[in-house]
């Protein structure tokens, strides 16, 4: 009986965070009509998000494009020409590990300061004194950020796609002795518009995914300091949660 008590308050408080996030998501958007008012708030926060996310994606991506070129090799050895590597790569850079992997990274850095921020700004009454002055926090903190990860995370992605496509080139050039030539006529031979549009489209969504649900339990923190760190956590965690949920459902969708 408590088994089934505990299950079904769960539940409960599972319907009930769902529908919280989803009325934060209503109120960003109908705040979205002042989004040109506060483009100072929102380039702020595209250079946070953005501008000082790109070293991080920079050496995320290297690495990850070297590692897809040793897997794609393994993978297609004996069974397939090394010619196939770029276009092995670059698909699974384009439509997976480069949006994928920039969602976790930007989650980890951007998601769970974006809780930390609000969380803080919750526990010192800051965001209370905001709605003293009558000025709309969800307009005020929450849109921006979530704006300019919409807007940052394609661009990052872009970014990301750039460098692990050329990370992968290096090893697949100076290791697997794969020819300049050969490796990126296999990539413009195999490249499809639409595969460059589903991972920019993925973007989008992780991007607003990670902001919404680091304004949202940022604005539910409470208990001080130790509350702060929790939120924090909770936000990363939740977070790259979703994004692998959702890369699921939008892979389903394709097919």
């Amino acid at each position: 009986m408590k088994i089934l008590q505990k299950l079904g308050s769960r539940i409960l408080y599972f319907l009930q965070e769902t529908g919280q996030i989803s009325i934060l998501f209503l109120e960003i958007l109908k705040s979205s009509g002042n989004l040109i008012r506060k483009r100072k708030l929102l380039l702020f926060q595209i250079e946070h998000i953005g501008v000082n996310s790109l070293p991080l994606v920079v050496i995320i991506a290297v690495f990850t494009g070297a590692v897809a070129a040793w897997q794609a090799a393994y993978q297609l050895k004996g069974v397939a020409p090394l010619s196939f590597l770029g276009t092995a790569t670059s698909r699974a850079i384009i439509t997976e590990l480069a949006p994928v992997l920039t969602a976790i990274v930007i989650a980890g850095r951007v998601g769970a300061s974006i809780a930390a921020e609000l969380g803080s700004m919750k526990v010192t009454e800051q965001i209370d004194a905001l709605e003293t002055m009558g000025i709309n926090p969800v307009m005020f903190l929450a849109m921006p950020r979530f704006f300019a990860a919409v807007f940052s995370m394609p661009i990052l992605v872009v970014f990301a796609n750039i460098i692990a496509i050329a990370g992968a080139f290096v090893i697949s050039n100076y290791f697997l002795g794969v020819s300049y030539e050969v490796f990126f006529d296999s990539v413009k031979r195999y490249f499809y518009i639409g595969d460059f549009l589903f991972g920019m489209t993925k973007g989008v969504v992780f991007g607003g995914v990670t902001a919404l649900i680091g304004c949202h339990i940022g604005f539910k923190t409470e208990g001080g300091a130790e509350g702060v760190g929790l939120s924090t956590i909770r936000s990363f965690v939740l977070t790259s949660a979703l994004i692998l949920i959702i890369d699921y459902f939008l892979w389903t969708l394709i097919f």
